[in-house]
């Protein structure tokens, strides 16, 4: 059957609505025809990518944005595991982040991604799944975040556009600095250490705004938050900014654009292939709100466990 396409017609402003009819044709000259599915409302991405699935198209293409994605990669693992159905993943970034190609090192540009598409070439992919946030058995391709991330997708998703996506986001990373709180987070992280010696479990508690349980490199838009993660390793990045004051988060927040973060002091870095996060302090709870894969979504209590190889990607 031919190649799915999942649309998202708002993602990059409106941008990819605007434009489809013409990234159609450059997109069908390098892959042959192709099937179109768009997106009507949030989730929509999850329902059109499953049936696609189901249906037997091998090849299911997000276009749009992290949270386009981040839909494509739920339909997709539904239907795996309703009928071990293995559609594979492709990738045609029309956001304004781009953290998951940022990771990939795809160039943003459409004739980059069908180039990468076109060439055959397979990649496994490392999924997170979860339950909590308000979601049961919910995946995450690239990074689950708690604490500021969170609240800062709130205010976004409430912000004018008047001014452009970026001053939309710059505003309400303000407001959320204003407005956020500090969390003790308790986490239990299980390493499957495959040295023969057995699982190893270890138990934290962590003052921090924000907490990041990675599989891939950024988020944010380009904040490099893990540098060390890979997709396909079989393990996440556990990351925790150390500064406990507001204006100590501000003054060093600055330096997880570069990956700098990493070894300063009261950062705090762990790895396992399972996370359990709980948060301590009831007061912080109303701020310290999940943002999964670009997108908010509830708060702490949750448990999550990584999903080895569990798609293909292509390109």
């Amino acid at each position: 059957m031919k190649p799915l396409l999942v649309v998202n017609p708002r993602s990059g402003g409106g941008a990819t609505g605007r434009t489809f009819a013409a990234m159609r044709a450059t997109i069908e000259r390098a892959l042959g025809e192709v099937a179109v599915a768009t997106t009507e409302r949030p989730g929509h991405g999850i329902e059109l990518a499953r049936q696609g699935a189901l249906a037997g198209h091998p090849l299911v293409i997000a276009v749009g944005g992290d949270g386009t994605i981040h839909e494509v990669v739920n339909g997709l693992m539904s239907a795996k595991r309703q009928s071990n159905v293995s559609a594979q993943l492709g990738i045609i970034g029309q956001g304004t982040g781009g953290d998951l190609r940022k990771t990939l090192g795809i160039e943003h540009r459409l004739d980059r991604y069908v180039e990468a598409i076109a060439s055959g070439k397979q990649r496994p992919l490392d999924v997170g799944k979860f339950t909590g946030g308000g979601k049961t058995d919910h995946y995450f391709v690239n990074i689950l975040s708690a604490g500021m991330g969170g609240l800062v997708d709130r205010y976004v998703a409430d912000a004018s556009r008047l001014f452009g996506g970026k001053a939309a986001y710059f505003g309400a990373s303000l407001k959320a600095l204003l407005n956020a709180r500090l969390g003790n987070v308790r986490v239990t992280v299980t390493n499957d250490r495959g040295d023969g010696r057995g699982a190893q479990t270890e138990e934290h508690v962590i003052r921090s705004f924000m907490i990041a349980v990675c599989n891939g490199k950024y988020f944010g838009g380009g904040m490099k938050v893990a540098p060390m993660a890979t997709v396909d390793d079989g393990v996440f990045e556990i990351v925790a900014l150390g500064a406990t004051s507001k204006l100590g988060f501000a003054m060093t927040s600055g330096s997880i654009y570069s990956g700098e973060h990493i070894g300063q002091a009261g950062t705090v870095h762990l790895r396992g292939q399972r996370v359990k996060l709980e948060l301590v302090n009831d007061d912080a709870r109303d701020a310290y709100l999940l943002d999964v894969d670009g997108e908010p979504m509830g708060t702490l209590p949750l448990e999550i466990e990584l999903v080895p190889k569990a798609l293909t990607l292509r390109g």
